[in-house]
């Protein structure tokens, strides 16, 4: 009776194994089935790829902060990085550095910030939620003294969309992102490195034990965040033909949101990018969906606020019936 008892709750545990995953992914079907029977021109080309390209910055920083959540950390100060690589890009774009120069000095800028949180949480063995609390204040205030909320402006023309155009360049990014995806599915799925990741979420006692060394797994961990978080902000500036150097504001919520509520578990050691990339998604079109069906916008971040209750609410009840 035991052993078959067991078995049921492996069979059952295999069967919801993703069942936040398709639960987000059936959500956002429906609300896309609900947009096309009666707002067709949700669909149009020009705002699917206006809508698309605005929502690729939010899915790099919520794979970076799932990458995070999953190695049983957290990372509140995504946002503050954002802004400041963000500014870095602008500054030196206009001081007259080549883009791929300049892009390469972002990438390094947010790994540097990233590596600053590791080292302490890693190094030093405190707490990550008031490490990236502290530097989320830290980074945000310090901007605002420095810039005091100037926009960074008079960029030249191959700052915006890199020169190609806003349908070239919309396309280019896409492209860049879907690659980056990708290779990130591939490399935790397939490499080492991605094992590590949900083995000292898991259980880092355990996993040094097994030869890993947790600490050295959660300070590339912070790096690569932040590396991430530079590469979302050079994508999201981008856009614009000046910077803003308050753009990263509620960045973190955003990201955090997204990951929670496409699978990643709280407690670490679980979740898929597949998830993510559907709970970004599927946030990212509660405001456009808003204004074709004649809503009040205001609606945005109640609908938000009850999916990541829902979401969470769902997973709590599954593991709750894999107990018994």
């Amino acid at each position: 009776m035991l052993i078959r008892s067991q078995s049921s709750r492996s069979r059952r545990g295999r069967l919801g194994g993703h069942f936040r995953e398709w639960s987000v992914a059936a959500a956002l079907g429906a609300l896309l089935f609900l947009l096309a029977v009666i707002a067709p021109a949700f669909f149009q080309k020009s705002q699917l790829l206006s809508m698309l390209s605005s929502t690729v910055p939010v899915l790099i920083a919520a794979c970076g902060v799932a990458l995070v959540i999953i190695s049983r950390q957290i990372d509140i100060s995504i946002g503050s990085q954002f802004s400041v690589c963000s500014v870095c890009l602008g500054l030196l774009v206009r001081d007259g550095w080549p883009m791929p120069a300049a892009i390469a000095a972002t990438i390094l800028a947010g790994a540097a910030l990233g590596a600053f949180n590791g080292a302490l949480v890693a190094g030093l063995g405190l707490p990550s939620i008031v490490v990236t609390l502290a530097t989320m204040v830290t980074w945000r205030e310090a901007l605002r003294w420095w810039r005091e909320g100037e926009f960074v402006r008079d960029l030249p023309e191959r700052f915006q969309w890199f020169g190609l155009g806003q349908t070239a360049g919309q396309t280019m990014t896409m492209a860049l992102t879907a690659a980056l995806f990708f290779a990130l599915v591939l490399a935790m799925k397939h490499l080492s490195a991605g094992r590590y990741i949900y083995a000292v979420g898991s259980d880092a006692e355990a996993a040094r034990l097994a030869g890993l060394r947790p600490q050295a797994v959660t300070f590339a961990v912070f790096v690569l965040m932040g590396a991430l978080t530079g590469l979302a902000a050079l994508l999201n500036a981008v856009r614009f033909a000046d910077v803003d150097p308050k753009t990263g504001t509620g960045l973190e919520l955003q990201a955090i949101a997204a990951a929670v509520v496409g699978g990643v578990a709280v407690s670490g050691g679980r979740g898929n990018l597949w998830g993510v990339l559907a709970g970004v998604l599927l946030l990212g079109c509660i405001a456009p969906a808003l204004v074709f069906l004649k809503l009040q916008p205001q609606w945005e971040k109640a609908l938000q606020g009850c999916i990541i209750l829902l979401a969470v609410a769902a997973d709590g009840w599954r593991a709750f019936r894999g107990k018994n």
